[in-house]
């Protein structure tokens, strides 16, 4: 149904229509989400969100614009306020003709001279003859090619004080022309006005009331009084400026900001509107990109409590939900995966799992994290390990850029490596590779893998010249391999350290002669495995 026949219809239930006005795409979506039958494209509002007054300073194309932008968020019909159809009768032609071309359910011009000056400004309102605006309305349904199209006829000679009998004779002369229904509008401080015009009203047509100055009485009283439309034109963005100068009050005296707290809504709530949740579904069914099938695997269930330096930082807190200036090192991952437009992403918990809340990942608990491995826990997720997978250990914060050198490898499994030091250290994961590392200004590409000999924490430095940072590639043919050499490693070891175990099953891998290649880079990541780390990964997000 299109959106005029849906207000058609809502003139033709026995019931008062409510709209509210608006200006842009959220707050039209915010009036249909609170239950209102339409949506008033208010021309007060418009010209406030552009900082200049409702006098007609706009243009007819930027209050279209905005109109269309309300229109295309929501499901609910939109009434356009056309001020006085922004000139002369062909002017309101062609109005017409956009408005109804962009699916607006109706307009609403009023008999003012243009340029108009908005109804609440003091001082004299200067109004058109009769016979020009009569001109208009005709004008106006003449051009309409729709037949549920409808034309409102705005009524100011209340706000003018010209009087009911002038509102009325006016009113009787735009309902000859056509008008769909007439507003009548008034600044008055009560509704005695409202009550008199309506009380001498022959009902030709239904009436509409904007109560910006005067309190209403209750809906069945109103039905009674022959009122249809009720256009709650300018309360929403009056709401919004209070509401933004009292935040601002608050950030400005330099006041902890959870004071505000209650005073804005969540992020979660501005993504919802945002309709994040429907992009990102979107992306999963439409976007059949070469990573749409990547999984992304995210081991966080040991206990971290293994630095003496982080100790007391991550008391009863696992690492991966370590704050890095207000966003944790989980957050800030999954963020990154999700510009990359990775959204598959589980996270195995064990210690402490109850304190992950992070919305948007799949989450799997591993209850018996203290007797079992990084690599038991990855195999948690084994039956849905079937196609090209991620695989990323908590304590590393990492930029999407080395995650592109990895998706765009071809080879079956590839480990993210770093030049290491000489030295000796029982947190580095030492690597062995066929070629020393890339010496002078570096630029990594695909042929730049270079084939892993041996890896582990127990070597020589000296003959280490990388260290594994915790990133690694999976293809479908490589996940198959890893699992495979899981199942006949399992009953053969003791328990190691956590990340040892995956070392020894990759080391186990390349002995059977399969070939692992590491891509080397020399920036965009950074593991928090002691105090220092933590540290310098706080002064790397001091702006985000």
């Amino acid at each position: 149904m299109k959106k005029s026949e849906k207000l058609r219809e809502l003139f033709k239930k026995d019931k008062i229509i409510k709209i509210v006005g608006a200006h842009d795409g959220l707050g039209a979506k915010l009036v249909e989400r609170n239950g209102f039958d339409g949506v008033w494209a208010s021309g007060l509002e418009i010209s406030t969100s552009f900082a200049v007054p409702d006098s007609s300073i706009l243009t007819m194309s930027q209050y279209l614009e905005r109109s269309c932008e309300m229109n295309e968020s929501i499901t609910i019909p939109v009434v356009a306020d056309c001020d006085t159809g922004y000139g002369n009768t062909n002017n309101v032609i062609h109005m017409v003709k956009k408005y109804e071309a962009a699916n607006i359910a109706a307009v609403c011009i009023e008999d003012k001279l243009f340029p108009k000056m908005n109804s609440f400004v003091p001082g004299k309102q200067e109004l058109a003859s009769i016979a020009e605006f009569v001109g208009k309305i005709m004008a106006a349904k003449s051009a309409q090619e729709d037949e549920n199209f409808m034309v409102f006829a705005r009524v100011e000679a209340l706000i003018a004080g010209w009087g009911i009998d002038e509102a009325i004779k006016r009113a009787n002369a735009y309902v000859d022309a056509s008008a769909d229904a007439i507003l009548i509008h008034s600044k008055a401080k009560d509704i005695s006005e409202i009550k008199e015009f309506c009380r001498r009203w022959n009902k030709r047509a239904p009436l509409i009331v904007v109560p910006t100055t005067y309190p209403l009485p209750h809906v069945e009283e109103m039905a009674e009084m022959g009122i249809k439309m009720i256009i709650y034109a300018n309360h929403c963005i009056r709401a919004a400026i209070k509401a933004v100068n009292k935040v601002l009050k608050v950030i400005k005296s330099g006041k902890n900001l959870k004071t505000i707290d209650k005073s804005i809504v969540s992020m979660n709530t501005v993504f919802e509107l945002q309709g994040m949740s429907r992009l990102k579904e979107a992306d999963k069914l439409y976007l059949k990109k070469e990573l749409s099938d990547i999984k992304v695997i995210i081991p966080a269930a040991g206990d971290p409590s293994y630095e003496e330096s982080l100790e007391d930082i991550v008391k009863d807190y696992p690492i991966a939900i370590l704050d890095i200036n207000g966003k944790s090192i989980l957050q800030r991952n999954v963020e990154t995966l999700s510009r990359l437009r990775l959204y598959d992403i589980t996270v195995i918990t064990g210690y402490n799992s109850e304190k992950f809340k992070l919305e948007g990942v799949t989450y799997l608990n591993n209850a018996d994290f203290e007797n079992t491995s990084l690599v038991d826990s990855i195999m948690l997720v084994r039956d849905s390990l079937n196609s090209r997978t991620l695989i990323i250990f908590s304590d590393v914060l990492f930029e999407k850029s080395i995650i592109k050198k990895l998706l765009h490898t071809s080879s079956d499994i590839v480990l993210l490596m770093n030049s290491s030091m000489p030295r000796k250290d029982s947190s580095i994961d030492y690597i062995v590779a066929k070629k020393d590392p890339i010496k002078g200004e570096r630029k990594m590409f695909q042929e730049k893998e270079n084939e892993i000999l041996q890896i582990g924490k127990d070597m020589d430095p000296q003959k280490a010249k990388f260290e594994y940072i915790g990133i690694s590639y999976f293809s479908k043919k490589g996940i198959a391999i890893f699992k495979d050499a899981y199942r006949q490693q399992k009953s053969k070891i003791e328990l190691p350290e956590q990340r040892k175990h995956f070392l020894q099953i990759i080391q186990k891998i390349i002995d059977k002669g399969v070939s692992v290649y590491g891509i080397e880079v020399n920036s965009g990541w950074i593991e928090i495995r002691n105090f220092e780390n933590y540290k310098l990964a706080h002064s790397f997000f001091m702006d985000m």
